[in-house]
């Protein structure tokens, strides 16, 4: 098994320059997962003869989740940098414990926005493949790297990482985000 070392921002980097990190890390992301990877899967389905499914306006709820996830993930990252004073990658991570805005409601809302952005684009296409990466995807992050990414904050924030831990899940949100964490 492979190991994430987590290592916070350097505490005098300025808000400027983790915004247009996280914006530049996005960029790479969304390159990599929701582009070159995904056009790789159309082409092997391509080579395979798997026909895409189709159905009335399934462009059209895949362009709709893609905005959707977009605006999540988007608004994630910069309330990362805002209020953790990081940006989402292990190497330069949070500095804060971030329970504001969509962290609020969900612990994991960037990997909830890329998954949504991945099924999009399975969706948009018609790509069976594209929907088994995703799942694959997902449940990879879910045991390999989230245990990391807790037992990391567990171990930078402590008690109030796990008051977190305690009220808010992972995947499902909660409808009760109106309350602050751990008062």
């Amino acid at each position: 098994m492979f190991k994430i070392t987590f290592r916070p921002t350097r505490a005098e980097t300025p808000l400027w320059w983790l915004l247009l990190k996280i914006v530049l890390q996005t960029v790479v992301f969304w390159t990599l997962f929701l582009l070159v990877i995904p056009a790789g899967l159309i082409g092997l389905e391509g080579v395979l003869g798997w026909p895409a499914f189709r159905f009335d306006g399934q462009q059209v709820l895949g362009v709709i989740l893609f905005m959707l996830g977009g605006s999540l993930g988007l608004t994630s990252g910069a309330t990362m940098g805002i209020y953790g004073r990081g940006t989402p990658v292990p190497f330069d991570t949070a500095r804060q414990l971030v329970v504001v805005g969509p962290y609020r409601y969900v612990r994991n809302p960037m990997a909830i926005a890329g998954l949504v952005q991945g099924a999009a684009v399975g969706l948009y296409f018609g790509s069976y493949l594209i929907l088994l990466y995703v799942v694959t995807g997902m449940v990879l992050w879910n045991i390999c790297v989230r245990p990391m990414e807790e037992q990391d904050l567990e171990t930078r924030f402590g008690e109030a990482f796990v008051a977190y831990r305690r009220e808010v899940r992972c995947w499902v949100p909660r409808w009760k985000g109106d309350r602050v964490v751990g008062k």
